[in-house]
């Protein structure tokens, strides 16, 4: 690894943090995920929960929950104390407008997230984070599992020459691309999103930069030539899938929820458990439109 990276891995390795007083947290890797105990996610939280909820939010990006028993309403309740829930889109009209249902069975022939990815953003605002609870598990309980890539570690582990280089550049995220790539057209009553946002953004909260552009979603860097765009964004996203510092492996057991920051956090569901099934339900929160990075 190269000089920048080794320095730049020990800084975000050895940041100091106060103790936890409400909860436990326990990091699942040195650089993203920590499972959280201590806390009963059917009860209200307190407001010291909540604010060491956040700052554990803030400093893991990705928090694991297990041993949960809650209803969709105390899964909404606990989502909306971080923000505004975000409509499901497409949403049927029996359904509930803010639960997304996910669900891979013996007859499915693709899955919701397998591929390195960050929710809508083709969204002039994409979310915030979501919530996913999983109450069944393939049989056996093996397989399933999901990924998790931190972004602002991909985007400090590139050179710096490279970081310069992407701080001035946009690029469209394109809704119908997910469709394209499935073979389908969007319905007609679905207003397909296609928003320009920078290629490296600031984290609202935290104010650090990071790498925002994702597979399914980005069409071109605006300032390149088309070859030269692509050439950039499989580079990228390269660097993403094959760089296992940047990444967790959340493993599902029944009863957890996981709460993660799609602001600077990609995820993969991976599909490695066909034919067999797995169920859970998902709650987004609202968003703010990324801002440009100008700062370190």
């Amino acid at each position: 690894m190269e000089e920048y990276a080794l320095q730049a891995v020990e800084r975000l390795t050895t940041r100091s943090t106060e103790p936890y007083e409400t909860i436990s947290v326990t990091p699942v890797t040195p650089l993203l995920g920590a499972e959280v105990t201590g806390l009963d996610l059917s009860r209200e939280l307190s407001s010291s929960q909540e604010a060491e909820l956040r700052r554990a939010f803030l400093a893991h990006h990705v928090l694991v929950f297990r041993y949960q028993d809650i209803t969709p309403e105390q899964h909404k309740r606990f989502a909306a104390r971080f923000g505004e829930l975000h409509p499901v889109a497409l949403a049927a009209e029996d359904s509930d407008p803010h639960i997304l249902e996910i669900r891979a069975t013996k007859e499915s022939r693709a899955i919701a997230g397998n591929g390195w990815h960050a929710d809508g953003t083709a969204d002039p605002e994409p979310s915030l984070g979501s919530m996913l609870y999983i109450t069944e598990t393939p049989e056996g309980g093996s397989g399933g599992d999901t990924l998790f890539a931190n972004m602002h570690v991909a985007y400090e582990l590139l050179s710096p020459a490279m970081r310069s280089f992407l701080d001035g550049l946009t690029a469209l995220h394109d809704g119908s691309l997910p469709w394209a790539t499935a073979g389908q057209t969007p319905p007609a009553e679905y207003d397909v999103p296609r928003t320009e946002h920078p290629v490296v953004v600031l984290h609202p909260e935290t104010g650090r930069k990071l790498l925002f552009v994702n597979g399914p979603y980005t069409s071109h860097i605006t300032q390149l030539a088309r070859p030269e765009s692509d050439a950039l964004l499989q580079m990228l996203y390269a660097h993403i899938a094959r760089t296992p510092l940047l990444q967790c492996r959340i493993r599902w057991q029944p009863r957890t929820l996981v709460f993660w920051d799609n602001r600077c956090v990609q995820h993969h569901a991976v599909w490695d458990y066909f034919p067999h099934g797995r169920y859970g339900q998902r709650v987004a929160i609202n968003g703010t439109r990324p801002q440009r990075g100008t700062t370190a």
